[in-house]
């Protein structure tokens, strides 16, 4: 038997494949955006209308928290088995099997009747709108050439994901009428039939079977399941409930972060991991995932400060949706923007324009008042949606091409930094700012309540003003002063809500202007070990 000759040049590396036809590769992208549509939608409406879902099922709201929190809470950590079941299974089983479930509980979704029913069936969109988001990015992937994909295709996918919560409210205020939530529910049916059908007719590329999934992934994945899904429950009920009067949350979260660390040491001794733990912490992957979530949390500030503080306000609905519309059309420009310039090594200048516009949009809406309504917030909220959309596509970009470069088994363990610090992070984010909210709030009103009190000058004008407009509908003096005194304090709640959000805006100020040191220092510390760097070592790169 002949050996081969050791010179002979290697072999040439495959033909790229031929461009798909236009109208072909149109009804790809229109597959994957109402595939994102479908998944950002679903998850925006119920956190866009809880006090609505509450209503309907005649719950109290803090019942109707719930909802969310069935939601997310496999959101949370079902992304992490997908990528083996979708490349054990087949890709063509996984997209077809995907979209038949989540079509199924978006059919029975129209039959709600009660919290029970309501949050085992949000649990189940939850579980079934998990592979939406794949298939988005993958429909979007498809007719594109390699140089595009990461190019176009990634900024695009997602930006109409992340745009799904905000264009909801756009959209729900005319979508219920009054007619209820019966309409938002024949909306998602019917989107998701249309995605059934898309699916249907227009195949992706298969990709080879190989059996991946393994007993102890089972395990490890069952114990990370159980630890994000408790930090989930406990990020959104601690604010409510509040976190010291309530026993269960504690006990909760104490048992989800030992939940996690068992699965970390289990997946550290095995031969064949689930996560490879130690290339995630590496200093390089640290640096990613903590730029992830702070990027998260101070995105969190769109989803948790302004549509709650005008929702204290007394702002209706159907008055912020021109809010959000911008909001939109900024994370679309942001996108637009990303794929004109987005580039390997242009990371820092993406994120140093994104940390800027978001401690500037943090700025301008922390003097909000008692009059500030949405149209004063026109342009720090579209700044801050035109940052998220700068900072997301370069991260993501950096970790697939550093999960890449190490291997396809490396993909999965990126997949899972990302979408944990992206679920995870918006909710803990949330929680911590509706505590810090909450705690503010309460600090506010006692120095508000004591000025009232100490019935100055200014209180007794206001009193006296208020209880001359009362007099045509309340003739006892007693009952005109119980009443200006009452819609005092009312105001003064108010009051106090407004200066906790202010104080939250400023915080997130000054933890942009803090992040943006931070990089300025980590770019200058790389430009000078490259500087003294001989000239022929080679230069690995950071994420940034």
């Amino acid at each position: 038997m002949s050996t081969p000759d050791a010179q002979a040049p290697a072999p040439a590396a495959p033909p790229a494949p031929p461009a798909m036809p236009l109208g072909r590769a149109l009804a790809y992208v229109l597959a994957g955006a109402m595939l994102a549509m479908s998944q950002g939608l679903g998850q925006g409406f119920v956190s866009a209308n809880v006090q609505q879902f509450a209503g309907d099922l005649g719950i109290s709201a803090t019942d109707a928290s719930w909802l969310m929190a069935a939601y997310l809470v496999p959101r949370s950590s079902l992304p992490l088995m997908l990528t083996k079941i979708r490349t054990q299974f087949g890709l063509r089983r996984f997209a077809e099997v995907g979209i038949i479930c989540y079509v199924t509980v978006a059919f029975g979704s129209v039959w709600i009747e009660d919290l029970r029913s309501a949050v085992v069936m949000q649990f189940l969109a939850g579980v079934t709108s998990a592979p939406l988001s794949t298939l988005a990015f993958l429909y979007f992937l498809e007719p594109l050439s390699r140089e595009w994909k990461m190019r176009l295709g990634l900024p695009m996918a997602l930006c109409l994901l992340m745009m799904g919560p905000s264009l909801a409210r756009v959209i729900s205020p005319a979508l219920i009428g009054d007619g209820g939530l019966m309409r938002i529910h024949l909306l998602v049916l019917g989107m998701a039939l249309v995605s059934l059908v898309l699916v249907y007719r227009l195949r992706l590329t298969p990709v080879p079977h190989e059996k991946v999934i393994r007993p102890m992934d089972l395990l490890s994945f069952g114990l990370i399941a159980f630890g994000f899904g408790g930090i989930t429950v406990g990020a959104i009920m601690g604010p409510i409930h509040w976190w010291t009067a309530t026993p269960w949350i504690g006990g909760l979260m104490a048992a989800s972060v030992a939940a996690v660390t068992a699965a970390l040491l289990i997946e550290t001794h095995r031969a064949s991991p689930l996560l490879d733990i130690r290339w995630l912490m590496s200093p390089a992957m640290l640096h990613l995932t903590g730029t992830l979530l702070l990027f998260r949390l101070l995105l969190s500030e769109q989803s948790t400060g302004a549509p709650r503080m005008f929702q204290v306000l007394g702002v209706a609905p159907g008055q912020m949706t021109v809010l959000f519309g911008v909001i939109c059309a900024a994370s679309l420009l942001g996108a637009l923007a990303c794929i004109a310039w987005i580039k390997p090594g242009r990371e820092p200048q993406f994120h140093f324009v994104a940390l800027v516009l978001i401690a500037a949009g943090a700025w301008m809406d922390s003097h909000s008042t008692l009059d500030t309504r949405p149209e004063q917030m026109l342009v720090s909220q579209a700044m801050i949606g035109f940052a998220g959309m700068l900072f997301m596509p370069p991260a993501m970009m950096v970790g697939l091409m550093a999960a890449l470069k190490k291997g396809p088994n490396y993909l999965l363990s990126f997949l899972i930094v990302f979408l944990s610090t992206q679920s995870i992070g918006g909710v803990i984010g949330g929680g911590i700012f509706n505590t810090l909210v909450n705690w503010r709030q309460a600090f506010h009103l006692q120095t508000l309540t004591e000025q009232i009190r100490a019935t100055s000058a200014p209180i007794a004008a206001e009193i006296a003003q208020r209880m001359a407009a009362l007099a045509p509908q309340l003739p006892d003096m007693a009952a005109r002063r119980a009443q200006a005194v009452a819609q005092i304090a009312q105001d003064a709640a108010a009051q106090a809500y407004v200066m906790a959000y202010n104080d939250l805006y400023f915080l997130i100020f000054l933890a942009s202007l803090a992040a943006l040191a931070v990089l300025l220092l980590h770019v200058a510390r790389d430009r000078l070990a490259a500087r003294l760097s001989p000239p022929s070592a080679s230069d690995p790169g950071s994420p940034a």
